[in-house]
């Protein structure tokens, strides 16, 4: 039951999350990965490297699909050369059983990560804000009606008092 709700839980994460937000999860699952490849290295758990070594291959595999070449520019273009950098290196952690390879590309995506991380707060932040500003316009402005507030107020004062006191 519990795994369910956290299936349903990441489902939701990432259906709504922004673009910004969806490449740092993946920056986040990948490297999540890789340090599951070493925990299984120092274990000698040879199937769980491999599988967790596949899985950040395939995540990286997936940043570098949805570069656009287009509109990216150099920046997309180095980010490519970077992430097939990245796959070759961890090529050796399954040939080679090599914990440095994962290291090392943990050291490339890291800092990647990171500014990730902040672009898709500062994203939200904008969003939340964006979102505030919109609300604030819709609300219907309460406009002041003299004999309406004069009625009110005589309305309280002919109110019998129930004569329950409520004090802290």
């Amino acid at each position: 039951m519990k795994e369910h709700a956290a299936h349903i839980y990441r489902n939701q994460q990432v259906n709504t999350a922004s673009p910004a937000k969806m490449v740092f999860m993946l920056y986040e699952k990948t490297l999540s990965c890789l340090q599951e490849a070493l925990r299984a290295i120092d274990a000698r758990d040879i199937q769980s490297r491999c599988n967790a070594n596949c899985r950040a291959l395939d995540l990286i595999a997936h940043l570098s699909n949805t570069l656009d070449m287009d509109q990216g520019g150099e920046i997309a273009t180095n980010l490519e050369r970077l992430y097939t950098h990245c796959m070759l290196r961890l090529m050796d952690v399954d040939r080679h059983n090599d914990p440095q390879a994962a290291l090392d590309v943990i050291k490339l995506l890291t800092p990647l990560r990171d500014s990730w991380a902040t672009l898709a707060e500062r994203s939200e932040n904008e969003m939340r804000q964006a979102v505030l500003a919109a609300q604030q316009t819709q609300q219907p402005r309460a406009q002041s009606y003299p004999q309406a507030d004069r009625r009110d107020a005589e309305d309280k004062e002919q109110r019998p008092k129930s004569g329950l006191s409520i004090s802290a």
